[in-house]
């Protein structure tokens, strides 16, 4: 059975599956059972975000069923999908600051409950971590057109989350390779955090824009400008909060990554030390503006650089210290296709096909034709003598001829 194409058949067939009347989803969701009415004959298209969230936790279903997204049972192993309309969607609304997708008409001068939209913003990071992209690209349009509005009618309280919904769609317009609109999302999260006030969420935002240009293939442009943030903003080492340290240091792992893309090996020694020490401070790893920064971090950004520097030694003795339970299982499994293009360079090639299957197990959207593991496979491949059945899977993965 397809499934219904718009949000008052998709609203009222979940309804319906629960056996419940509109008045029960009301009050159990908080929403006025007028607007439920509204949507299910069509009268609205669609709902402030916040609202939809609170449909969706009343019929215990994520907010993508609403807005579209498939059941998680049917999407199976994901893997890198081109980008969803969505991404489109949202290009536009980065582009066009009177857009406001999501929010009809009936909508315009009802400012946003604060503690809601924040909760909406942890969601939507949540769906990031999770490497949920799919569901994230259809969040964030409705997402910005709320923190657009909070922010004009509240001001500097809702800076935060419009600065951190722009910081997503950055993010995501990276991962679909759109780096031109990822640098433009990027500028206008720093251009909402000034409106707030909040120094270190204002420099964590740069650090996202440093690394726009550095997927846009601007390697000097971003170490400079991630260099130039931290000189600025360079806090005391032995007195400094650890918070103030996690952004220093995020963006002098920046630079670095810049630094060894750009094969200028010395400096990119330089930002490790300079990391390195600030993360002596540190007993274990913490997140700070959605920074994270500590030992795990540095050793695990260490190994990306000297790998990218074609420098194995280096780069498998800073793998020694990471360890999987220190990182999320998607960023372990980054770390590992590291490790295994560092075990290909010294031609331990079984080592690193072994290596390849747990980063595959640990994060599937890695293995495809431009993602991260295609190099690595590709030299796994041509320099092995035989294939394994796991190798030649992975090869069809990332479309690689074995």
């Amino acid at each position: 059975m397809s499934e219904p194409d718009n949000i008052g058949d998709r609203l009222r067939s979940l309804r319906d599956e629960r056996s419940m009347t509109r008045r029960e989803l009301a009050d159990d969701s908080g929403v006025d059972v007028a607007l439920i009415e509204k949507l299910e004959h069509g009268r609205r298209g669609t709902a402030r975000l916040t609202w939809l969230t609170r449909l969706a936790d009343a019929l215990n279903v994520e907010v993508s069923r609403l807005l579209g997204g498939r059941r998680s049972e049917e999407r199976g192993a994901e893997r890198a999908p081109g980008p969803p309309g969505d991404v489109q969607d949202l290009g536009d609304v980065v582009a066009s600051v009177d857009s406001m997708p999501g929010m009809d008409t009936d909508d315009a001068g009802e400012a946003p409950d604060l503690a809601e939209l924040n909760a909406a913003v942890d969601a939507a990071w949540h769906a990031y971590r999770m490497g949920n992209m799919t569901r994230l690209a259809g969040l964030l349009p409705g997402l910005i057109g709320e923190a657009r509005l909070a922010s004009s009618e509240l001001g500097a309280s809702a800076a935060g989350p419009l600065a951190e919904a722009h910081q997503l769609a950055a993010r995501l317009f990276v991962h679909y390779g759109r780096c031109d609109l990822a640098e433009v999302a990027a500028e206008c999260a720093i251009r909402a955090a000034e409106g707030g006030g909040d120094e270190l969420e204002w420099e964590t935002l740069h650090g996202t824009y440093s690394w726009t240009l550095l997927c846009e293939g601007r390697p000097r442009a971003s170490e400079e400008h991630a260099v130039s943030i931290a000189a600025s903003t360079e806090p005391s080492m032995d007195e400094a909060a650890l918070r103030d340290l996690t952004v220093w240091g995020g963006l002098l792992l920046a630079a670095m990554a810049a630094a060894s893309a750009a094969d200028r090996t010395a400096s990119t020694t330089e930002y490790l030390g300079l990391a390195g020490s600030a993360a002596r401070r540190f007993s274990r790893d913490r997140l700070d503006y959605h920074v994270g920064f500590g030992p795990a971090r540095v050793a695990t950004e260490a190994t990306h650089a000297y790998a990218m520097l074609h420098e194995p030694g280096l780069a498998l003795r800073s793998a020694g210290d990471v360890h999987a339970g220190e990182l999320s299982p998607r960023s372990y499994g980054r770390h590992l296709i590291d490790v295994a293009r560092a075990q290909t360079e010294i031609r331990d090639l079984r080592a690193a096909e072994e290596t390849l299957c747990e980063a595959e197990s640990l994060c599937a959207t890695s293995f495809s034709p431009a993602g991260p593991a295609h190099a690595v496979v590709s030299d796994v491949v041509v320099d092995v003598g035989h294939l394994t059945p796991e190798l030649r899977r992975m090869a069809r993965a990332v479309q690689v001829h074995a």
